[in-house]
């Protein structure tokens, strides 16, 4: 008599996401993947209004910790919502009890990137082109801080919004909203919404002029569920991207250490890199790891890095631990205290 084979239950799986296009976008490449291993699973989207992309106006540093996270997770805690697909860089480091990372999918680019006025696009290639007094959008403190450093010359304005909205604001007119020379985003969103031909520069380590490294997590998505939530930790295994995980774990473990949030401006960069035996013949990969942390006003700056080999979450773990208490002695818990001190208590960093 033939073998028959069983054919696993359907069944549906709740996903929550932000509203944001860019947010839909990607929960569209994790629905892709999983449905490809799970054919049986049938994904439906539930899109959440969250709090950062409700509040145009509030300056991301006092708007605390979670507010790209709070609302997801509790639909999660309470059973409404199976996972949650977020930008990695938008959760904190500590996340509610009952909550983990499920897992952490392949890497887009990571780096930042430069996005010139369409006006200047046949006069300037690099952040180095642009004269003093050039406007640069931003609403990110990392990424201010550390131009800062390099460009002192360069004036730093706030930009808000979805990708799209900025694209336009950095083309419009000074009377139109707009007055900015350049802006800097994430080339991951750039890629993943089909923009990458606005990029005119990336940034990273070995840019001329002065590296810029960029957020924890950024590039990533990270995979939230409930933590014993066993059916959807098996189900997350299989779009598990272990390389991509374990750097991201030692990131995330550098900023717990110094106590930084996503407004903070504290950035990384992480590669992996062969290990070679005396004669020559490559035996593995370690993981190196870069770290920056730089004042507001971009005077001070610490730098460190390290490379150590890594197999497991624990020793990713403890690469960012070990590499965060480096850079404090040598300064970083100085400058961070010093912006602490410049907050509301209600959201010193720190805090969840």
């Amino acid at each position: 008599m033939a073998s028959t084979t069983t054919q696993p239950e359907p069944f549906t799986v709740n996903i929550g996401t932000r509203r944001s296009a860019l947010a839909l976008k990607q929960v569209d490449l994790v629905i892709a993947e999983l449905s490809a291993a799970h054919p049986h699973v049938r994904f439906q989207v539930c899109a959440v209004s969250v709090q950062g992309d409700r509040d145009k106006t509030t300056p991301l540093p006092e708007m605390g910790k979670g507010l790209w996270t709070n609302e997801l997770e509790a639909q999660l805690l309470a059973g409404d919502i199976d996972m949650v697909v977020h930008c990695l860089k938008d959760m904190p480091t500590v996340l509610p009890a009952g909550c983990v990372i499920g897992c952490v999918t392949r890497r887009e680019d990571p780096r930042d990137v430069v996005v010139f006025n369409k006006a200047h696009v046949d006069t300037h290639r690099t952040l180095a082109d642009l004269p003093a007094g050039s406007v640069v959008g931003t609403s990110s403190v990392r990424r201010a801080s550390q131009l800062r450093r390099r460009y002192p010359g360069l004036v730093f304005r706030d930009v808000r919004g979805n990708i799209d909205t900025r694209l336009k604001k950095v083309d419009a007119s000074a009377e139109d909203g707009g007055g900015y020379d350049c802006i800097i985003l994430a080339a991951a969103g750039l890629h993943r919404m089909d923009f990458g031909d606005r990029i005119a520069q990336y940034l990273d380590s070995s840019t001329e002029g002065g590296g810029m490294l960029h957020a924890v997590g950024q590039g990533a998505l990270g995979l939230e569920v409930r933590e014993h939530d066993e059916r959807m930790l098996g189900l997350l295994k299989t779009v598990e991207h272990t390389p991509t995980m374990m750097a991201c774990y030692a990131e995330r473990s550098l900023m717990r250490t110094l106590e930084g949030g996503c407004s903070v401006p504290i950035g990384v960069e992480t590669a992996w890199v062969e290990q070679e035996a005396e004669e020559g013949e490559s035996v593995g990969k370690k993981l190196m790891m870069r770290a920056t942390v730089v004042s507001v006003d971009g005077t001070e700056g610490v730098d460190g890095s390290r490379t150590e080999e890594v197999a497991s979450l624990a020793q990713a773990d403890s690469l960012g631990k070990k590499l965060a208490l480096e850079l404090a002695e040598k300064g970083a818990q100085k400058i961070l205290d010093q912006i602490t001190q410049g907050r509301p208590a209600a959201v010193k960093v720190g805090e969840t």
